[in-house]
């Protein structure tokens, strides 16, 4: 089977892949890095391929619904404005800093230099 193959994937990992794949180019995602993406989530949350022969034979069910369970509290958190783990506010640029900080609802954002709004954000 060459790499890349999908043959042993389920149709319904095929719905959900495509269906993600819609959702990131949207968005304004390439389309083949919103493919590489749906498919790197779909992978993430029921481990492969699912029909004989294919990765996902490993992944328990338990283990399948912690990855979904994972995943789904990260987009929550990414619509919320949380940072990702090990993301730290100086590492982000101002512009991202500046999103943040309007989803937050902060006062005189717009007149703040990237110190300023880190502070800001920190305390909120």
């Amino acid at each position: 089977m060459p790499r890349g193959d999908k043959d042993k994937y389920t149709d319904k990992q095929k719905r959900k892949a495509e269906h993600i794949e819609d959702s990131y180019e949207s968005k304004g995602v390439p389309k083949d890095q919103a493919e590489a993406r749906a498919w790197a989530t779909v992978n993430k949350q029921s481990g492969g391929g699912e029909r004989k022969g294919g990765s996902g034979q490993a992944k328990s069910p338990a283990a399948k619904a912690r990855s979904r369970a994972s995943s789904a509290r990260r987009a929550v958190a990414t619509k919320q404005g949380v940072a990702r783990p090990g993301q730290r506010l100086e590492d982000m640029t101002k512009a991202q800093l500046m999103d943040r900080a309007r989803k937050q609802a902060i006062v005189g954002r717009s007149r703040m230099r990237k110190d300023e709004l880190i502070e800001a954000l920190r305390k909120a």
